[in-house]
C-alpha cells in the first residue's frame, strides 16, 4: 500500500513537473520574441496632433459618432502632451472646437471637401463661422487630400479656397488645404490659392524604409521650402502605421514595414531631431481609427499614437515591446494546456520522458496557436467582413489542431512507447478433430475469372480441413466472368459452393448477408476474403485458435500485395496501404479499437448474427460491423503477420474510386453512430477517441479542400478589391498552414522509422497519400450531404491504359492547380514581384498546388511501364508469380510484415 502511494506521488510530482517545465518553456518563447527594442528617447513636447473623434464601434460612414463626453476625454488626454491639434471636418463633430477651446487647445480647424458640392458648401460655412466665433482657431484647412482623391479639381477646389479665405480676411485667419507633397509640386499653381502650405509626409506609403524615413520626410519638406519659398509650410501630417503591409519602393530595393517598434522609432527620432522644434507640425494621428479599414486598407486604421481604446502604444523614452500584451497571451496559453499537459505527463507513464514531453510541447503550442487567433480581433481592428473570414480561419485552425495533435498522439505512441500492450501473435494450430468449423465467404462482381480461381485455388490449398468456401457472385452480367468459377467450385467439391445472384440489393454486404443464410450450421467462425487474395496455407490455423477466448470477435491479419515490385505506381500503393498496417492498426489494436477490413478478416458467427449482420446501408460494411462488436462489448484482434496477398488498384483511378467510397462510407459510420460515440453506450473513453478522431486525417483533406477555394476568393478579392481584401490574412493563415506540413512530415518520419522501405518508396507512398487528397475530399463532403453511396468495386491487377484517358481521372485536380497557379501570377503581375505581401501570398497558393502536383505524379506514375512485363514480352516467356511465403518467411521479411515495436526499428 505505501509503495503504490509513494509510486502514485512520484508519477504526479513528476507530471507537474514536466507540464511546468513546458509551460514554462513557452512563457520564455513569447518573452523572448518580445524583447524590447531601445531607441532613442523624445525629449521635445509635441507640438500637436492630427485628431480624429471616432471610437473603435463608431464610423462616419454609417452615421455613428462619438458624444460630447468621449470627445471631452480625448481631448483631455491629448491635452497632457500636446498644444494644439488639427481637425478634418466641422459640421459632423461641431462640438470639438468649442470642448478643445476649455482646454486651451489652439485648433487648426477642418472642412471636408468631397464630390458632394452641397456638403462641400456646409463644410465651408461653417468653418468659416467657428473660425470668426473661436479665438483658439488660428488655422483653417478647406479640403484634405481632396486633389489625390481625384474628388476635386485644382480649379473647383480654389473656388472653396477663396471663398473661405474672403469671409476670414477681416479676422486675419490664413487658409490652406492639405496635400502630400507630390501634389504640391505636380500641381504648383495650387500654392497661389492659399495663404501656407498643408503638406502630408508619410514615408510608409512610398515604401521608404524606417532607417532613413525621418531624414526623408524632412528632405520633402525641404524640396517644398525651394519651390515655394515665399510661402509658410506646415506638416499636417506625419507618423508611421503600427500594422499595414509591407510596401516596397519602386526600386524594389526597400521595404517599409509597418510595426508598433518601427511606429516608435519613426515618431522618437522625428521629435528629437534637432530641426524638429523649428517646424510646425501635426502628429499624424492621435488615436487609431478602425473605420478607415474600409476606405485606406487595412494600414489605414493603425497610424495613432494611441490605440482605439485610447491606450499608449508606446512610451517616449526607455523600452519599446512589440506587443505589450503577451504577458496576458503568454499565460492564458499556458493555462488552456497546462491540465491537458499534466494528464499526457501522468497518464501515458509508458512512454518515455522525451516522448511525453513532446506530445505536451505539441499541445503547448496547438493552445498558443489558439490564443493568438482568438486575440485577433483585439490585437486589429476588423470589419464585418473580416470577422466572419477569421470566423472561418479560427474553426479552420481548431479542425487542424485536432488533426494535428491526433496524429502526434499516434506518431508519438509509435515512436516513444516502450512496449505494446496487447500484441497478438500467430498460434499453435488445433489438432484437426478440434478445428472449430470455419465458412469462408468469398464476394465477387464483374471480376476476372483466373484471378478469382487463383483465390479459390489457394484457399483449397489451406492446412485446414474443418472449413466450407462460398463463393457469392452477386449482378455479375457475363457469362464469360461467373461460368468458369462455378466450374471450379464443382471440380473442388462439396465443401466449396458456388452461388450467383442476380440483381441483387445491398452490394457487397447483400452477398455477404445471403452468405450468412446459406452458411453450414456447425460453422463457428465466418472468414471473409477479397477476390484477389491468395491467402497461405496457415491463414486459418494459426489465427482461429485466437477464438478460444470467449469475447474475441474479430481477427484482423493485414492487407498485403503481390505483384508490385516492378511497375512504380504499383509500388506507391503497397507502401502506402502498408503504412496504415504498420502504424495505424497498432496504436487502434491496443485499445481495442480496431478497423475491421473486408479481407484477410475473421468473425465469431454468433456474434455476428447477434448484431444482425452486415450493414447493407453502409458501403464500409466490414468497418461497420466491426465497430458495432465493439459497441457490443467484444474484443477484437490484430495480428500482423502477412497471410494473404491481393493485387494493388489497376491505376490512379481505381484507388480514388476505392478511397472515395472508404471516405463516403466513413462518414456514413461517423453520423449513424454519433449517438453512441458522444452518449452512453459500451464505448470505452478510449475507444470513443478512437473512432472520433480516426477519420480527422480525412476530415483534414476536406479542410484543405475547402482552404484551395478560399484562397482562390480571396486572391480575387485582393487583387480586384485591395482595400476590401488587405486583412492580413497571411498572418493568419500561417499557422494552419505550419501545422499542414508539420503534419504532412510525420507519415515519412513514421514509414522510416516502422518498415524497412527505401526513401524513395517512403516519398512515393507520401506522394500518393496527398495525391489522394481531393478524392478523400470529395468523399467526406458526399458523405456528409448524402444518406446513401454506391459501391463501386475497385479494378485490381493492371491494364493498359489509352492515352486519351490520361486526362480523365485527374481532370478536377488540374482544373485547382490551374486556378491556384493562375491567381498566383495574376498576383504577381499585378502586385508586382517586389511586393512582400504578395510574395507571401503566392507562397501559400503555391503549398495549395501540393495534392494537385501530387495527384498528377501519381497518374503519371500509373501509366509507367512494368519492368517484368516489358523483360517477358521481351524474352517472348511469360513470367511466373512469385509463390506466397509462409508466416515464417513473412516474419522473416520485416519489410512485408513484422511484430512492430514500439519506440523501435
Amino acid at each position: 500500500m505505501l509503495k503504490s502511494t509513494v509510486s502514485l506521488i512520484y508519477r504526479l510530482v513528476v507530471a507537474l513537473i514536466l507540464a511546468g517545465v513546458v509551460a514554462g518553456a513557452q512563457y520564455l518563447l513569447w518573452e523572448h520574441f518580445n524583447r524590447g527594442a531601445e531607441f532613442i528617447g523624445a525629449e521635445n513636447n509635441i507640438q500637436g496632433f492630427a485628431y480624429s473623434a471616432f471610437q473603435r464601434n463608431q464610423n462616419p460612414l454609417k452615421g455613428t459618432y462619438p458624444s460630447d463626453e468621449e470627445v471631452g476625454r480625448d481631448l483631455d488626454l491629448l491635452a497632457q502632451s500636446a498644444e494644439r491639434i488639427r481637425t478634418y471636418g466641422t459640421t459632423d463633430i461641431p462640438s470639438i472646437v468649442p470642448l478643445a477651446g476649455q482646454r486651451k487647445l489652439t485648433v487648426t480647424a477642418g472642412a471636408w471637401l468631397s464630390t458632394d458640392k452641397e456638403a462641400n458648401e456646409r463644410e465651408v460655412v461653417a468653418v468659416v463661422e467657428t473660425a470668426r466665433k473661436m479665438r483658439h482657431v488660428n488655422r483653417v484647412v478647406v479640403g484634405n487630400e481632396a486633389i489625390l482623391r481625384g474628388d476635386l479639381t485644382v480649379a473647383e477646389l480654389a473656388e472653396y479656397l477663396a471663398t473661405a479665405r474672403k469671409s476670414l480676411r477681416r479676422v486675419k485667419i490664413p487658409v490652406s488645404t492639405a496635400e502630400p507633397w507630390h501634389v504640391w509640386l505636380k500641381y504648383p499653381e495650387l500654392a497661389k490659392h492659399v495663404d501656407y502650405i498643408t503638406v502630408h509626409l508619410l514615408p510608409y506609403h512610398e515604401g521608404v524604409p524606417i532607417e532613413s524615413a525621418v531624414e526623408y520626410a524632412l528632405m520633402r519638406y525641404d524640396e517644398l521650402a525651394r519651390t515655394f519659398p515665399k510661402k509658410k509650410i506646415v506638416i499636417g501630417e506625419i507618423g508611421w502605421p503600427s500594422r499595414g503591409p509591407i510596401i516596397t519602393s519602386q526600386d524594389g530595393h526597400a521595404m517599409a514595414v509597418a510595426s508598433v517598434e518601427n511606429e516608435a522609432r519613426f515618431i522618437r527620432e522625428f521629435l528629437a531631431h534637432p530641426r524638429t522644434p523649428k517646424l510646425d507640425y501635426f502628429l499624424m494621428e492621435a488615436f487609431d481609427q478602425p473605420w478607415k479599414v474600409e476606405v485606406e486598407g487595412w494600414a489605414g486604421a493603425y497610424w495613432g499614437m494611441y490605440n482605439a481604446e485610447r491606450g499608449a502604444k508606446f512610451p517616449l523614452d526607455g523600452l519599446v515591446v512589440k506587443d505589450i500584451r503577451w504577458h496576458e497571451k503568454a499565460l492564458t496559453a499556458a493555462a488552456i494546456a497546462f491540465l491537458p499537459m499534466f494528464l499526457i505527463a501522468f497518464a501515458l507513464r509508458d512512454w518515455s520522458v522525451f516522448g511525453r514531453l513532446w506530445l505536451a510541447a505539441l499541445v503547448q503550442a496547438c493552445a498558443a496557436t489558439l490564443v493568438i487567433g482568438l486575440n485577433v480581433p483585439a490585437d486589429y481592428y476588423l470589419t464585418q467582413r473580416d470577422l466572419i473570414g477569421l470566423g472561418g480561419l479560427i474553426t479552420a485552425t481548431v479542425l487542424t489542431i485536432a488533426v494535428l495533435l491526433s496524429h502526434g498522439f499516434e506518431f508519438g505512441e509509435v515512436l516513444f512507447k516502450r512496449r505494446w500492450r496487447r500484441r497478438f501473435l500467430p498460434l499453435a494450430a488445433h489438432p484437426a478433430e478440434n478445428e472449430p468449423f470455419v465458412s469462408i465467404h468469398l464476394a465477387c462482381c464483374n471480376e476476372p475469372p483466373e484471378m478469382v480461381i487463383a483465390t479459390i485455388d489457394s484457399l483449397a490449398a489451406m492446412k485446414y480441413s474443418n472449413f466450407e468456401v462460398l463463393v457469392l457472385d452477386n449482378n455479375t452480367k457475363d457469362e464469360a466472368l461467373w461460368k468458369p468459377l462455378e466450374k471450379r467450385c464443382a471440380e473442388l467439391g462439396p465443401r466449396f459452393r458456388f452461388f450467383h445472384l442476380e440483381n441483387w440489393p445491398g452490394f457487397k454486404a447483400g452477398a455477404l448477408n445471403f452468405g450468412l443464410k446459406q452458411t453450414d450450421p456447425r460453422a463457428e467462425v465466418v472468414g471473409v476474403v477479397d477476390a484477389d487474395y491468395v491467402v497461405s496455407p496457415d491463414w486459418l490455423s494459426c489465427l482461429i485458435p485466437h477464438f478460444d477466448a470467449p469475447d474475441v470477435a474479430v481477427v484482423q491479419a493485414p492487407q498485403a500485395h503481390r505483384d508490385w515490385e516492378t511497375q512504380p505506381f504499383r509500388r506507391m500503393c503497397n507502401w502506402e496501404f502498408d503504412g496504415f498496417f504498420r502504424i495505424g492498426m497498432h496504436h487502434r489494436n491496443e485499445r481495442n479499437a480496431l478497423i475491421q477490413h473486408g479481407t484477410m478478416t475473421l468473425v465469431r458467427r454468433l456474434a455476428l448474427e447477434e448484431v444482425g449482420g452486415w450493414s447493407e446501408w453502409c458501403i464500409c460494411e466490414d468497418t461497420e460491423l466491426g465497430l458495432r462488436l465493439i459497441e457490443k462489448g467484444y474484443d477484437t484482434r490484430y495480428v500482423d503477420y502477412v497471410l494473404g496477398r491481393g493485387l494493388t488498384p489497376s491505376d490512379f483511378a481505381a484507388i480514388k474510386s476505392q478511397r472515395f467510397r472508404w471516405a463516403f462510407g466513413a462518414m456514413q459510420i461517423l453520423k449513424h453512430h454519433l449517438p453512441a460515440m458522444i452518449g452512453p453506450s459500451r464505448l470505452n473513453l478510449a475507444q470513443r477517441y478512437h473512432f472520433l478522431t480516426g477519420w480527422f486525417a480525412w476530415l483534414g483533406d476536406a479542410l484543405q479542400l475547402v482552404f484551395a477555394f478560399a484562397s482562390l476568393a480571396w486572391t480575387i478579392g485582393m487583387l480586384y478589391m485591395p482595400k476590401a481584401f488587405g486583412l492580413p490574412v497571411t498572418a493568419l493563415a500561417m499557422p494552419i498552414l505550419a501545422f499542414m506540413a508539420f503534419k504532412a512530415a510525420l507519415g515519412p518520419i513514421l514509414y522510416r522509422r516502422t518498415m524497412d522501405a527505401p526513401w524513395k518508396d517512403i516519398l512515393g507512398a507520401s506522394v500518393l497519400s496527398v495525391g489522394l487528397a481531393h478524392a478523400i475530399a470529395r468523399g467526406v463532403f458526399a458523405g456528409l450531404v448524402k444518406r446513401r453511396g454506391e459501391f463501386v468495386r475497385t479494378p485490381k491487377g493492371w491494364k493498359d491504359k489509352g492515352a486519351f484517358a490520361f486526362f480523365s481521372p485527374i481532370r478536377e485536380e488540374i482544373g485547382l492547380l490551374l486556378a491556384l497557379v493562375s491567381g498566383a501570377l495574376a498576383m504577381v503581375i499585378l502586385r508586382g514581384a517586389n511586393d512582400i505581401e504578395a510574395q507571401l501570398w503566392v507562397g501559400i497558393l503555391a503549398l495549395q498546388c501540393i495534392p494537385y502536383v501530387a495527384a498528377i505524379a501519381c497518374q503519371v506514375a500509373a501509366y509507367m511501364p512494368d519492368r517484368q512485363l516489358a523483360a517477358a514480352v521481351s524474352a517472348t516467356a511469360p513470367t511466373k508469380p512469385a509463390p506466397l511465403p509462409s508466416p515464417a518467411a513473412s516474419i522473416a521479411r520485416p519489410a512485408i510484415a513484422r511484430e512492430l515495436q514500439p519506440g523501435g526499428s
